[in-house]
C-alpha cells in the first residue's frame, strides 16, 4: 500500500509495508494488531508452594531507525507502533524540524522498521548525530545541559484550567492505555486541552517515546499545540520537560514525582509542572497561575 498526503506543495509518502495511513492524518489503518508476544514463564511463590506455568503477554521492544537524508540517523529502541508520529515528534524535540511543513517526504517501511525523512533545508541542520537511543534514554547525544536549556522555547501564556481537570485527564489516559492493560509494561503520554479533552495519546515502553508519539500525532493532524498540556504516566524528568517545551506545551503533569532539573527547567521556561496527580490530589511545583482558583500565597 502506498499513501500520500499533501503538505504545503509536498507529498508525504509512506512505504508499501506501512501500517499508517497518512491520508487520514497519520491514524492507524485497518492494521490494529497490538505489539505483544505471548510467553509462558514459571510463577514461583516466595513463601513456599509449587511453581505454576503463567501464560502472560509481553510488550514488544524493537529497534526503529529514523533517517534524515543528508543529516544523520537515529536508532531508537521502542514499541513499534505509530512510527510516523514517533519520528516527527522525536525530530521536533531534537530541533531538527519545527513542524511537518519542514518535511518534504516521509517514507515508512517495516521489516526492518525504518522511517526516512527528507527535510526542506538539510544544510541548515547540524549533522553528525548518528546514535542509538535506548528505551530509557531521552537525551542521548544531546548538548550539555546549560546550552540545551538556553535553546528551549519559552511557554506561552494562553492556558487556564481547573485543578479537577488534572484528575480527569489522568483517569482518561489510563483508560486509553490498551497495551498497558494487556502487559503492564508500557508508559503513556496524553496531550490535552484546557477543558480536559484528550486530543492524542502515545503509548510505548519508553516514557519519552510515548510523549514523542503523542506530539507527533498532533503534528500529523496539523493540530496546534497552543494552549495544551501533557499528562505523563511516569516520573517527570528533564528530557520530558524539554520535549514539552519544544512542542510549545504550557503544562506538564504526571502521576509520579519530578526531578530537580525538571523543576528548574520548567521554572525557567515558564511551564506549569504538576506531579503526584493521583486520587484526589496534585502537587504544583512551578507557575501555579495556570491552575484557576489557587492562592499561591499559601
Amino acid at each position: 500500500m502506498r499513501a500520500t498526503r499533501s503538505n504545503g506543495g509536498h507529498d508525504l509518502l509512506t512505504g508499501e509495508d506501512d501500517v499508517l495511513n497518512l491520508d487520514n492524518g497519520g491514524e492507524r489503518s485497518a492494521e490494529t494488531v497490538l505489539p505483544i508476544v505471548h510467553v509462558a514463564p514459571l510463577r514461583v511463590s516466595t513463601v513456599g508452594g509449587p511453581p505454576i506455568r503463567d501464560h502472560c503477554e509481553v510488550a514488544v521492544e524493537d529497534i526503529v531507525t529514523i533517517t534524515v537524508a543528508d543529516v544523520g540517523s537515529f536508532s531508537l529502541m521502542c514499541t513499534p507502533t505509530d512510527l510516523a508520529a514517533l519520528a516527527v515528534g522525536f525530530l521536533l524535540a531534537e530541533d531538527v524540524i519545527t513542524g511537518t511543513t519542514d518535511v518534504v517526504q516521509l517514507i515508512q517501511r517495516a521489516n526492518p522498521h525504518v522511517v526516512t525523512i527528507r527535510v526542506e533545508e538539510p544544510e541548515q541542520i547540524a549533522s553528525g548525530r548518528n546514535l542509538i537511543v535506548t528505551s530509557s534514554c531521552g537525551m542521548c547525544g544531546s548538548r550539555n545541559i546549560a546550552s540545551l536549556v538556553e535553546g528551549l522555547r519559552h511557554a506561552r501564556d494562553t492556558l487556564r484550567m481547573q485543578a479537577a481537570t488534572l484528575r480527569t485527564v489522568a483517569r482518561q489516559m489510563r483508560d486509553a492505555q490498551g497495551l498497558f492493560a494487556r502487559t503492564g509494561g508500557t508508559h503513556a503520554a496524553a496531550i490535552f486541552s484546557a477543558d480536559g479533552t484528550i486530543v492524542a495519546v502515545g503509548e510505548d515502553i519508553g516514557r519519552h517515546n510515548a510523549l514523542d508519539k503523542a506530539v507527533g500525532k498532533c503534528l500529523l493532524e496539523s493540530r496546534s499545540l497552543r494552549g495544551h498540556g501533557a499528562m505523563l504516566s511516569g516520573r517527570i524528568s528533564l528530557e520530558m520537560v524539554a520535549k514539552a517545551a519544544q512542542a510549545g506545551l504550557e503544562v506538564v503533569a504526571g502521576v509520579s514525582a519530578p526531578t530537580s532539573l525538571a523543576i528548574e527547567v520548567a521554572e525557567r521556561r515558564g511551564i506549569t509542572l504538576c506531579g503526584f496527580v493521583r486520587d484526589d490530589r496534585a502537587t504544583v511545583f512551578t507557575h501555579p497561575f495556570r491552575i484557576e482558583n489557587l492562592d499561591s500565597r499559601v
